[in-house]
């Protein structure tokens, strides 16, 4: 449901690296109600659109640039013609498993790419009011965890002499919800090391300039419009399509590992928030579901709903990734106003009727 503000033309322009995304698209429809103009710069990177061409779900009034947020050149065309108010920065690698493998790519766009646009932005004297930050769960590694006495610690990353015993929690410990006021973040992986670089580059620059800051920590976002293509991320989609198959979905480690599932409208609205609102707080805030749940629970829901067989444990596990993952998200609804509208059964019910209506979609 797109957000109308009848003082629009007051918000002037908006500049939204990476828009052409999965979530660049779904936030395209509230951003031309709502500002003057929307400007978006994306790569339309192979990897997400196959056909290079502009993806039918960016709304029609959004301007496109085809151009590399990490080079130079690309701020000084972009910058030329563009004087942005706000910016919404969502252009990232974001593979957790690719980033292990493909690391320079990683720290080159979301790293080298945040500075350069920093550095232009800088360069043609134009800084905007406010720059909001899509960031990732993946900043705090495998967060905290309380002991049997209560006590709250942080086991840091699982080993892989650990992984191959099938020892996946942590011994008489219970994991704890991400709280980015009081969580030490930790990243486990390249992909998370480089958005939590992502984050401090923003702030320290933010903070000389006089420049506003939102930097929202999202949980793992699913949903229409998810790209079917790449195999680096959408393990929901991929259930889906496993489903619709008539396969079995295997299930990593033991089945139980916990995840906050927040669908795309939710977290669409939170970045949307995060423009609009008129004051914000500046430290980062956390974006899910408000719960969570296994991974177990979530492909059981996806079974039934394409009446598939039932998930299989298979005891395997991928480096990189954290045991328990789920946000407290008070700090957003009280700073930002908002709060997530979807559970996880009404979010899979969503997914698998858009994937259903996807004309070139195999089972996979």
């Amino acid at each position: 449901m797109t957000t109308t503000n009848p003082e629009a033309e007051s918000q002037g322009t908006v500049l939204v690296t990476g828009g052409a995304g999965f979530i660049g698209c779904a936030i395209s429809s509230d951003l031309v109600a709502n500002f003057s103009r929307v400007v978006v710069v994306d790569n339309l990177h192979p990897q997400i659109h196959a056909s290079g061409e502009r993806p039918g779900g960016l709304h029609e009034g959004a301007e496109l640039v085809v151009a590399d947020i990490t080079e130079a050149q690309t701020w000084d065309q972009v910058l030329a013609d563009v004087a942005p108010d706000f910016v919404i920065h969502l252009a990232a690698e974001t593979g957790t498993g690719q980033s292990l493998e493909e690391s320079t790519r990683h720290a080159h766009v979301n790293v080298v790419g945040t500075s350069q646009m920093l550095d232009g932005l800088n360069r043609h004297g134009k800084l905007p009011r406010r720059i909001v930050l899509s960031s990732s769960r993946a900043v705090y590694g495998e967060g905290p965890w309380d002991d049997a006495e209560g006590h709250r610690f942080y086991p840091g990353q699982r080993t892989s002499a650990t992984l191959d015993k099938a020892q996946w929690d942590f011994p008489n410990a219970t994991p704890a919800a991400m709280k980015a006021s009081e969580t030490f973040p930790a990243p486990v992986s390249v992909y998370g090391a480089t958005k939590l670089a992502q984050e401090n580059i923003l702030q320290a620059w933010a903070k000389s300039y006089g420049v506003e800051t939102v930097i929202l920590r999202l949980q793992n976002v699913y949903g229409p419009g998810q790209s079917l293509i790449n195999p680096y991320t959408g393990i929901m989609s991929l259930f889906c399509r496993m489903a619709m198959g008539g396969k079995s979905i295997p299930l990593y480690e033991d089945g139980e590992v916990r995840r906050d599932f927040v669908l795309i409208d939710d977290v669409a609205s939170a970045i949307v928030a995060g423009a609009l609102s008129p004051t914000v707080q500046g430290e980062p805030m956390d974006i899910g579901s408000g719960e969570f749940q296994t991974i177990g629970t979530a492909a059981k829901i996806i079974a039934a709903r394409y009446g598939a067989p039932d998930p299989h444990v298979t005891g395997q596990y991928r480096q990189g990734d954290v045991r328990h993952a789920w946000a407290d998200v008070e700090a957003a609804k009280a700073t930002l106003g908002w709060k997530p509208q979807y559970n996880l059964e009404q979010g899979i019910e969503r997914l698998s009727t858009w994937i259903d209506a996807q004309p070139d979609v195999q089972p996979y």
